[in-house]
């Protein structure tokens, strides 16, 4: 069978895996304060994994080459410690009057978030130019 649409696979699973990054980044911001989760502890800042895959086609020809996609391997949390802010008022404050923080860096989610979006826009780049690509190829078939 033709694939019209090449490495839409591709462009496809980058798009998957970027929206799960945007969706931890704003998940981390969001957190920014929790001092407390649901094991008692501060909010730990959240990473994601990626991983390029190879995919075997079947109907490729020996000399093609296979479809790679890209894959969110894990969520992971980071071992950062929290960070121990002097509020004696805050509810959450110990003895010393030290309130435990996550260390969760806003610019630092910013910059994640930006370069995430960047990425999605140019995979978008990429499926509106191979359709743009496939359009021009069913052109020259009708003439």
């Amino acid at each position: 069978m033709i694939q019209i649409l090449s490495g839409i696979d591709s462009t496809a699973s980058a798009l998957d895996a970027e929206r799960i990054r945007m969706d931890v980044i704003s998940e981390n911001i969001a957190n920014i304060n929790t001092t407390k989760g649901i094991d008692g502890k501060p909010y730990q800042r959240q990473q994601v994994v990626f991983e390029s895959v190879l995919k075997a086609r079947q109907d490729a020809d020996p000399g093609g080459a296979a479809p790679q996609t890209t894959q969110v391997v894990r969520v992971t949390q980071d071992n950062r410690p929290p960070r121990l802010i002097y509020n004696p008022s805050h509810p959450d404050a110990n003895a010393q009057g030290m309130v435990a923080m996550p260390d969760i860096n806003i610019h630092e989610e910013m910059v994640d978030m930006i370069a995430s979006s960047r990425t999605y826009e140019a995979n978008i780049a990429v499926i509106k130019n191979a359709r743009a690509m496939a359009m021009e190829d069913l052109a020259i078939g009708k003439h």
